[in-house]
């Protein structure tokens, strides 16, 4: 396991051209993290992307119009034939699939479970990018349970696919560092990046047969379930750090929350964005009290310590920072 820390000198870019005959690849996926990595992978001369799959556009907003996934759309970008069959049930989809002929398949954040009929095509190798250093966090939401687990380690592993969820043996893998400030949507954005370059090295590796494919511990699985929305609600009776992971991993979606009694009694809803726990002790005050501005921060009160949120978005309403809240919403004006 090799850590980044920001230098360029392991991209893509920067490993010369290898004069082998390309992979014929076909890439599998659908959300922004899997486009990130095929916007790489279009770039590395290794890997000749024949086709794209990803899930068929679904119906989206208020006007229910279909949205083509961002795996669709930087496919089309680059004129390469796109497949959205609903699963691999009909053997007319898994023989398409098969008449493209792939050396690999590259899987990431597809969105459907491939049967063995499917795993079997590649000539050489079903690989998937999976956001974690497995064995931790098998499973949907790998990014988000390291984050809420309080892990300062997250990184990315390139994987033989097999039947068993996320179970493969580990061909390349890379650490990043989580900053105790730093949410699910800023490790995704990086992890995005990192998936794209690490399957690069993974089509090097294959292209010239130098790898490895190591096995993972079992002993040493976690798995990280999928993301409900109600698990955004904070529960202030907990320390601080441990509802500062909860925020921060809940941040930008499902997004974290809790209902708050203003001065008049009635109750509002609070979306609260990931800020940072304060040095204070919490007054003797129930959990869950906005004392008002702090530092510049909405001051809540945890079990122990104090949360400073830089804004809260009450539901229905734009964010407001500490001093517009406060004014607008405690009579509490500067």
């Amino acid at each position: 396991m090799e850590e980044i820390a920001g230098s360029s000198q392991n991209t893509p870019e920067s490993w010369g051209a290898v004069d082998l005959k390309p992979l014929r690849v076909v890439f599998m996926g659908t959300p922004d993290f899997a486009a990130e990595a095929l916007k790489i992978l279009l770039k590395f001369d290794a890997a000749d992307i024949v086709a794209a799959y990803t899930q068929p556009d679904r119906p989206c907003g208020r006007g229910r119009q279909c949205k083509p996934s961002p795996v669709k759309q930087v496919a089309l970008e680059n004129d390469i034939p796109v497949f959205q069959p609903v699963n691999f049930k009909d053997q007319a989809d898994v023989d398409e699939l098969a008449a493209l002929k792939p050396d690999v398949l590259v899987v990431a954040a597809y969105g459907l479970i491939l049967p063995q009929s499917v795993l079997d095509i590649p000539t050489v190798l079903p690989l998937n990018i999976h956001a974690s250093l497995l064995p931790h966090w098998r499973g949907a939401a790998p990014i988000q349970r390291s984050i809420e687990n309080g892990d300062v380690v997250t990184g990315i592993s390139i994987m033989k696919m097999e039947a068993g969820l996320d179970t493969g043996p580990v061909m390349v893998q890379r650490a990043l560092r989580i900053g105790h400030n730093d949410h699910a949507g800023t490790i995704h954005d990086e992890l995005a990046k990192l998936g794209g370059i690490c399957i690069c090295e993974a089509m090097a590796r294959l292209q010239t047969g130098a790898y490895d494919l190591k096995p993972q511990d079992d002993s040493l699985a976690t798995y990280a379930k999928k993301l409900e929305k109600k698990e955004g609600e904070i529960d202030w009776n907990q320390p601080a750090e441990k509802i500062h992971n909860r925020i921060r991993a809940m941040y930008p979606w499902p997004g974290a929350f809790f209902d708050w009694t203003n001065p008049e009694g009635k109750s509002l809803r609070l979306n609260v964005t990931p800020g940072e726990v304060s040095g204070e002790s919490a007054p003797k005050v129930a959990p869950g009290t906005i004392l008002g501005e702090m530092e510049g921060k909405l001051a809540i009160t945890t079990a122990d310590r104090i949360y400073l949120t830089p804004e809260v978005k009450p539901q229905g309403k734009k964010a407001m920072d500490a001093t517009a809240f406060t004014c607008g919403y405690m009579k509490e004006c500067k």
